[in-house]
């Protein structure tokens, strides 16, 4: 597991990508004065974006219902933490008037749809 990046991952790579893109430069990565760490934020419209791989936070999807066969209690109760852990971050944030969007690993396969969520999520 040493080798499984959490930061500058393809997928939040391809998130700040997209962004960029879209004209929306101006965002911080991985501010640790916030809840949770967000992968991006924009401090001055208060919005958060966190990009999530499938696997390791419990998406619903079929990558992230998948479960490995061996040490499966750990993984288990792993993923059940990274979940708890997720959802207090965003309750948190909340809380200081942010707001946050999770982006999932697998939503990225349709660049349009992708592109529309995150230029709905700023523009709000």
């Amino acid at each position: 597991m040493r080798a499984v990046k959490s930061r500058n991952t393809g997928p939040e790579l391809a998130v700040r990508s997209l962004l960029r893109l879209f004209g929306y430069p101006g965002y911080r990565i991985h501010r640790k004065d916030l809840p949770g760490n967000p992968d991006i934020a924009f401090i001055g419209r208060k919005k958060a974006i966190f990009v999530h791989g499938c696997f390791w936070h419990g998406h619903t999807c079929k990558h992230g219902s998948v479960m490995p066969k061996s040490n499966r209690p750990y993984w288990l109760q792993k993923i059940e933490r990274n979940k708890t852990r997720d959802k207090a971050s965003a309750a948190s944030l909340g809380e200081l008037g942010w707001s946050v969007l999770t982006v999932w690993e697998c939503e990225l396969k349709d660049g349009e749809r992708i592109g529309r969520k995150l230029i709905r999520f700023l523009r709000r």
